[in-house]
């Protein structure tokens, strides 16, 4: 297994579960800060790693008229805020290489949507920077897909590269989690992330938004972790069902502590199982 670090943070050394959370999109200042203090404050309480995410632009978005959020610019000078005041490692999304050089002194990992997790040229130049990659499996991927995926970065010598689960396509508007892919990852020597929240999700499945059934995170959550994912990924925000994007398939932040306590303790009934 390569381990990957950032700093202190280690992912795939079966010991540690950092959480990678936030907003699903930068909606405000004020969204992000209270959504990152409070975050801070539990993950403190339960000694878990953490990384904060949210996007400055949501360009995968299924309508024209979907919030995307504040742009690069604005975004980024959010984001090295947050970063500053709660002294946090922060996470963002790129969709262009025209990003990277922008991106490349603010971000602590750099995210490649799943939608781009294909794009040769788009993970060599975010690989380049030597940063951490979180590379989405795309939905249409099957797990053992993802090593050449990963090789992209190697072959410009980063090997800090996360390959997070976030679900296969299941015919139309619905995705299935296989939890083979967990096993079949880790024997490829990757780190695996698993997205609790998007894996929910109803991609287009509310004609021009995407829709989701935030009722089923806890049980693939829990699943995922007994399985023995390398960290866990979730998108949370103080009132989802009134968040400009992906709201359906996100977790109210008060709800946060109780459903990472569950996924805790059975990663402690589980993290030395092995019958492989």
């Amino acid at each position: 297994m390569k381990f990957v670090k950032l700093k202190n943070i280690i992912w795939g050394n079966g010991e540690t579960l950092p959480l990678i959370a936030g907003p699903c999109v930068i909606e405000s200042r004020d969204i992000v800060f209270k959504t990152a203090e409070n975050l801070k404050s539990i993950c403190e309480r339960l000694k878990l790693p953490f990384i904060f995410k949210s996007s400055y632009d949501k360009a995968n978005r299924t309508s024209i008229n979907s919030f995307r959020g504040h742009g690069i610019e604005e975004g980024l000078e959010i984001l090295s805020q947050v970063k500053k005041e709660f002294d946090i490692f922060v996470l963002s999304d790129v969709h262009e290489i025209s990003e990277i050089e922008s991106v490349k002194d603010v971000l602590d990992i750099i995210q490649i949507p799943a939608f781009l997790c294909r794009q040769t040229n788009l993970i060599i130049e975010a690989a380049k920077t030597g940063k951490v990659l979180n590379i989405k499996k795309g939905q249409f991927l099957a797990p053992d897909d993802v090593l050449n995926i990963a090789k992209k970065a190697y072959a410009v010598g980063n090997e800090n590269v996360l390959i997070t689960e976030r679900g296969t396509s299941f015919g139309y508007h619905n995705l299935v989690v296989d939890m083979r892919a967990f096993d079949i990852i880790h024997r490829l020597g990757i780190p695996i992330v698993f997205d609790s929240t998007h894996s929910v999700q109803l991609p287009g499945g509310a004609g021009t938004t995407s829709s989701g059934q935030r009722e089923f995170i806890p049980t693939l959550l829990k699943a995922a972790v007994a399985a023995g994912c390398d960290g866990i990924f979730m998108e949370t925000h103080p009132d989802p069902d009134n968040a400009l994007s992906d709201g359906p398939n996100m977790v109210p932040l008060d709800k946060v502590e109780d459903l990472l306590k569950q996924a805790l303790r059975i990663r402690e009934a589980t993290k030395t199982t092995n019958v492989g």
